[in-house]
């Protein structure tokens, strides 16, 4: 039978959204009074709650769990018996990498790097306990002082302040590492490093907005880009540079583990609008130029690509670099080779650094057609890379009807992209989804994300740095938050319906492909926030939801937020899941009131380092 509406059920309704957002702003008061930052526990964000009005003491006799049945069943004591409690993981498994970890590393052949990419534990040897933060363990500092400054305690390994001393990576001060923004190419500073790559490269008016840094080290040259508007990926392995990809993400900088071994790149096709290597070491002329192969299917039309370092101008660095010339001059050979097979033109060369730039078609390659070295790829979908070798082939142009067209659809400098309709929805690419859907599901993420701002006032404060949204879809959620303050990482699941992250790039934002069902290529505690919208649905019967929660409480900071947004029956598992995971919870409506099914469950890491009690 249909419901009628009525004044006094819309009455009852506002009444009803009122009393939760109410709940959950008293909610986050509580929770952000146990806020550690920098070196003073207990910092200023329940004063902010407290000036932006909070007073829980309003209607103080108010119900605010969910009006669906089932939650009472959940948190009735009969219930709460049930819970399964998950237990500390030992104190050696702080900073565990499970897909990365080195003692398994060291079982796999070193050639092309594979021991250095992903492998992840079997099942019987999965944890299933929770990753402690080390002792001393605070809150990073708010961006952009994190920039510069990484508490100790929470990455204590000072092994980059000698090795790379003179270089300028990091000093070790007191209780801080300070990072004073130089590297390997440029230890006068990042800033002035990226000076002279802007006099080429257009990064001031947003035609550059993402950038993919290979080999990043403690990613300076993506934390200085961040004041001219441009989001670089960076990606390093887990290796004898012990944390630098942590550090990179204490210092509020998007990165993860990552090689160029012999399995494609997580990222789609096109996706970005520059790539960089300085002195990143890895062998661009080797293997028929497969790697700068895969750097092309990623390089967006008319992106650039920048090496910096050897063999660079090689004919006076070489005894610098205590190398034999023949073989530098031949490296460079074989990369100048292969990147005119790529049709790429080279724009600069000055001193260690030289700036090619892709062709925004292949209108002025076509003699590379009869080309016996020139061998196109042959797949049917050139972003299915998930766990795909890596092959020594050229991704082909999509075609074109003129000589100035851009292959794949010209993009609107940035702000501007993050709101237009991406080339990939309005050229029909993605099968079954129309300018019309995608205009709706925009709408309908502005909506949700004002929602959420309601609920946690913090959320676009420069409270939550990293964060991270497990199920992307087209970037709805990151485009609603967009903001200097904070980055998302976008992931699309491999076993995602439609692979949307070629649209999240084509918008300007960044992101990755990944499978839950396994563990993410990043260190414990290096996100903030983390958004996941139906996720558990999408992985329903496909691998074991604690497994998942596991890993959401591993990249977690203490402290650290969750949105998850699902159907009420899916939630109501995952609460009775978490309720053993030392964190706080609260199963809300969806915006727009109780009688939609879709709930949203919201969630606070509670505070405590390993071999201690629960701190608050």
């Amino acid at each position: 039978m249909a419901l009628k509406s009525s004044s006094a059920d819309g009455k009852t309704r506002s009444s009803v959204q009122i009393f939760i957002v109410f709940s959950l702003c008293c909610f986050f008061y509580i929770l952000g009074a146990w806020q550690r930052s920098g070196f003073g526990k207990g910092d200023s964000i329940a004063l902010e709650m407290t000036n932006s009005g909070a007073d829980c003491n309003i209607v103080p006799s108010l119900n605010f769990e969910t009006h669906h049945a089932g939650e009472s069943s959940i948190v009735g004591a009969s219930e709460a018996a049930k819970v399964k409690a998950f237990e500390p993981c030992d104190a050696r498994y702080t900073d565990y990498t499970p897909c990365q970890d080195q003692r398994r590393a060291m079982t796999f052949p070193r050639d092309s790097m594979i021991y250095r990419e992903r492998h992840c534990a079997p099942e019987k040897e999965k944890l299933h306990c929770l990753i402690p933060a080390p002792k001393g363990y605070v809150t990073p500092f708010s961006w952009p002082k994190s920039r510069d400054y990484v508490p100790y305690a929470n990455a204590p390994y000072k092994a980059l302040t000698v090795e790379k001393a003179i270089q300028n990576w990091i000093q070790y001060e007191g209780d801080v590492f300070r990072f004073p923004g130089g590297g390997t190419q440029f230890p006068q500073g990042a800033d002035k490093y990226i000076d002279q790559l802007a006099s080429v490269i257009p990064m001031e008016n947003g035609t550059v907005r993402t950038a993919l840094d290979t080999g990043c080290g403690v990613a300076s040259w993506g934390a200085y880009l961040w004041s001219r508007n441009v989001r670089a990926m960076s990606f390093a392995p887990r290796d004898s540079h012990e944390a630098q990809v942590q550090f990179a993400l204490e210092r509020g900088v998007p990165a993860v583990i990552g090689v160029l071994g012999t399995i494609k790149l997580p990222y789609p096709t096109r996706a970005f609008d520059m790539a960089h290597c300085s002195r990143c070491l890895i062998p661009w002329g080797a293997n028929d130029g497969m790697y700068l192969m895969e750097v092309d299917r990623v390089l967006r039309p008319g992106g650039y690509w920048i090496l910096s370092g050897p063999p660079i101008n090689w004919k006076v660095n070489y005894k610098a670099w205590q190398r034999p010339k023949e073989d530098l001059q031949e490296e460079q050979r074989k990369i100048e080779e292969a990147a005119k097979l790529l049709c790429w033109e080279k724009k600069y060369e000055h001193g260690e650094i030289a700036i090619w730039q892709k062709r925004v078609n292949d209108e002025a390659c076509r003699s590379r057609q009869d080309d016996p070295r020139a061998n196109f790829c042959k797949t049917d979908d050139s972003d299915d890379v998930w766990y795909k070798k890596m092959e020594a082939c050229i991704t082909p142009y999509p075609e074109t009807s003129s000589s100035d067209e851009v292959a794949g659809g010209e993009l609107q400098v940035f702000p501007d992209r993050l709101n237009a309709v991406p080339p990939r929805i309005s050229s029909g690419s993605i099968s079954g989804v129309t300018v019309d859907a995608y205009e709706d599901d925009n709408r309908q993420w502005k909506k949700h994300v004002k929602a959420y701002k309601r609920i946690n006032s913090l959320l676009d404060t420069g409270r939550y740095r990293n964060i991270m949204d497990m199920n992307a879809g087209f970037g709805g959620f990151a485009a609603g938050l967009e903001s200097q303050k904070l980055w998302v990482m976008n992931v699309v699941p491999t076993i995602a319906e439609k692979n949307r992250l070629g649209v999240v790039y084509e918008r300007g934002l960044i992101g990755i492909y990944h499978d839950w069902c396994e563990a993410f290529s990043t260190y414990p505690r290096t996100y903030d926030l983390i958004h996941a919208n139906h996720l558990f649905s999408l992985y329903k019967n496909k691998c074991n939801a604690d497994d998942i929660l596991l890993e959401m409480d591993r990249i977690l900071r203490p402290e650290g937020a969750v949105i998850i947004r699902d159907d009420v029956d899916t939630l109501i598992k995952v609460k009775r899941i978490i309720a053993g995971m030392r964190w706080d919870s609260k199963l809300v409506d969806h915006e727009d009131g109780p009688l939609v099914p879709e709930k949203v469950l919201i969630a606070v890491k509670q505070y405590w380092v390993t071999n201690s009690t629960l701190t608050h």
